[in-house]
């Protein structure tokens, strides 16, 4: 274990555990107030995020990120995270520390805005698309269509100067339109974009796929389709708009990780700290089997170099042969161990191998180019480093 020794960067947090004001029919997340069943409402209370703050803080090194998600992580209200750069800042030693919200955006005001602006926070906003899209599965309890009201919330905060990015489901639904989610967005002046596959069991025949969920094909042909329309806004060999997906691929192009967990070797590289507390190996494995243990009786950094962890982690290499075999192994490792079924040990094909393959065929020749320029640009840059320029390669390409 010691050679394999996992430093603490990242912790996923569930302050509101599986509790929101929206009832989307693709959540997964939902069903998980069944493991927390003694009490209908489920929040953090100041002293479990006191302890995960305090460790986060002390066993991390010089940079970290906590990532706040649900649920719905704005009904603790905006006094909680408040506390929590209070905290941070009483534990905090001469550290960067990052925070990420990931909400649906329905409690989001100028208020918010200004602390999400004034403290530099990440937002992630859940909208999948123009309202036709949105609509189709995101509705709130009294099943009411929520576009117009998160739209709002999208221009309120870009007005606003907070740092947000769009993240979209792509369902069996919205995958049919590529182009009419990447112009909305990009219109909307939404230039990060992340688009997220779902793919979740059927309720009533665990044999089959939720009606919901995208098929590989059409996943494929939406990949390749939103490729062209990434790479038809480059200018002057510069990407004007960022897609999650692609630049996480383009890494494994220029011999750098992936920084998606989805497209590493092995995962487990983060834990996922529930609103009791409770620690688990993934956001999509809460569940007892992958329980690691409590923060107010386990450390986070042991929990996260665990034997379990460890198992978890090393399930994702477990994979077929055909993937083995694979020309494309090395830049998707057979994507995220929930596509292939919930129990991340079954090694069965994962559902997207054929998306992954369809895409690659369409776009190795483009992203073969596009390393070949930035390994360029990387080696003009260390001539300009000699005089005292020292930003980022990786950044400077991808970002422009």
């Amino acid at each position: 274990m010691a050679n394999r020794f996992k430093p603490l960067n990242s912790v996923l947090i569930k302050p509101t555990g599986p509790d929101c004001n929206l009832n989307c029919s693709y959540c997964f997340y939902l069903d998980k107030a069944e493991l927390f069943n003694a009490s209908p409402v489920h929040r953090m209370s100041p002293e479990i995020q006191e302890e995960i703050i305090r460790q986060v803080i002390q066993q991390s090194g010089s940079n970290v990120s906590l990532a706040w998600q649900g649920g719905e992580p704005t009904l603790m209200g905006l006094d909680f995270y408040k506390r929590a750069i209070e905290l941070e800042m009483k534990y905090g030693h001469n550290q960067s520390v990052g925070n990420g919200l990931q909400t649906n955006g329905l409690l989001l005001n100028r208020e918010w805005a200004a602390f999400l602006k004034k403290y530099d926070w990440l937002v992630g906003l859940s909208l999948d698309g123009p309202a036709d899209i949105h609509n189709h599965y995101r509705l709130d309890k009294g099943g009411h269509k929520t576009h117009s009201k998160v739209e709002n919330v999208a221009k309120m905060l870009l007005d606003e100067g907070v740092a947000a990015n769009a993240m979209c489901c792509v369902t069996s639904h919205s995958v049919k339109y590529p182009e009419q989610l990447y112009n909305y967005f990009k219109e909307l002046g939404y230039t990060f974009m992340q688009f997220i596959p779902v793919v979740e069991t059927d309720k009533e025949d665990p044999s089959k796929a939720a009606p919901f969920s995208v098929s590989a094909v059409d996943y494929g042909h939406f990949l390749n389709k939103l490729f062209d329309l990434w790479m038809a806004d480059f200018q002057n060999g510069q990407p004007t708009t960022s897609i999650r997906h692609f630049e996480s691929v383009f890494h494994t192009y220029v011999g750098i990780q992936a920084p998606e967990c989805t497209m590493m070797k092995e995962c487990g590289t983060y834990v996922v700290i529930e609103h009791n507390g409770n620690v688990y190996s993934c956001d999509f494995f809460v569940e007892p089997k992958w329980k690691l243990g409590n923060v107010m009786h386990d450390r986070i950094i042991n929990m996260l170099n665990s034997k379990k962890q460890e198992t978890f982690g090393l399930a994702k290499a477990q994979l077929p042969r055909d993937c083995k075999q694979c020309t494309w192994l090395h830049n998707c490792y057979g994507g995220c161990t929930k596509d292939r079924i919930k129990d991340p040990r079954d090694n069965r094909n994962p559902r997207f191998c054929q998306s992954y393959k369809m895409f690659f065929k369409h776009a190795d020749g483009t992203l073969k180019d596009l390393a070949v320029q930035w390994q360029q640009q990387q080696h003009d840059l260390r001539e300009q480093q000699k005089y005292g320029n020292t930003y980022n390669a990786f950044d400077d390409f991808m970002n422009q």
